[in-house]
């Protein structure tokens, strides 16, 4: 059995780096169907409980029994509470009255689908919220916070930058969401202003809880960060780095 030399380490570390990617994005291809499996599933049942109750004059009662005989016969399967039931109804009557954003709801999983449909009415602005949700990545903790700091309102304001003109089409349009991104810092606690230092401080202690409400795609570097440039010497607050736009973010 041969090893593999020095001189061609570096190909096979290309080459294995190519295999992982291919690896993750079969993942994430597969997780992604099975999400619009599952959504298009809950969408049929939401047609066949409205349909029927309609035609037959069926009451609430057959959502809790057909609850209870879907539990019966597929016990490993989760989501046929009464509750999520209801829900499903609802999310069926809601977008059957939107059919533009039908296809949308396939691309972000059931829990993210639930707030949106629970929290925004307006047409426009659930367009907003389902696609940023699927174009970038955001968790559920990450999509309630946009939501609680009125992230679609945001977006309508006009806000003066050069991205377009200094950043390829692609990381032009997510470094204007990222600059759109109002962040709800509820999780430290603050309920009313604070001083700089002490904002610092709080987010440090909540690094984690932090870096979730910023969002997928920033990486921390570090606080305080010593920065020299020529003779003059600057310390930054919190300094991050975001994989997408591959850039620095300071605070």
């Amino acid at each position: 059995m041969g090893t593999i030399q020095p001189a061609s380490d570096r190909a096979y570390q290309d080459f294995l780096q190519a295999i992982k990617s291919q690896v993750v994005q079969s993942r994430i291809g597969a997780a992604r169907a099975v999400n619009r499996s599952l959504i298009g599933l809950y969408w049929s049942l939401g047609q066949l409980i409205v349909e029927r109750q309609a035609a037959l004059g069926w009451g609430k009662a057959v959502v809790e029994r057909l609850s209870a005989d879907l539990k019966a016969e597929f016990p490993e399967m989760r989501g046929f509470s009464p509750q999520n039931l209801w829900l499903i109804r609802q999310f069926y009557t809601e977008y059957q009255q939107m059919p533009n954003l039908q296809q949308l709801v396939g691309e972000i999983p059931w829990g993210h689908n639930i707030l949106i449909m629970q929290r925004i009415k307006d047409e426009t602005a659930r367009r907003y919220y389902l696609e940023a949700t699927a174009r970038l990545g955001w968790t559920r903790n990450v999509l309630l916070n946009q939501i609680k700091a009125g992230a679609y309102e945001v977006s309508l304001q006009d806000k003066s930058h050069n991205f377009a003109a200094v950043l390829p089409e692609y990381l032009a349009e997510q470094a204007e969401e990222t600059l759109k991104s109002q962040y709800s810092l509820e999780f430290l606690g603050l309920t009313q202003a604070v001083h700089e230092r002490d904002l610092e401080r709080s987010l440090l202690a909540r690094l984690k809880d932090f870096m979730i409400e910023l969002g997928y795609g920033f990486c921390f570097i570090g606080s305080q960060y010593r920065l020299t440039l020529g003779e003059n010497e600057y310390f930054l607050d919190l300094l991050f780095y975001h994989r997408f736009l591959k850039c620095l973010v300071r605070n």
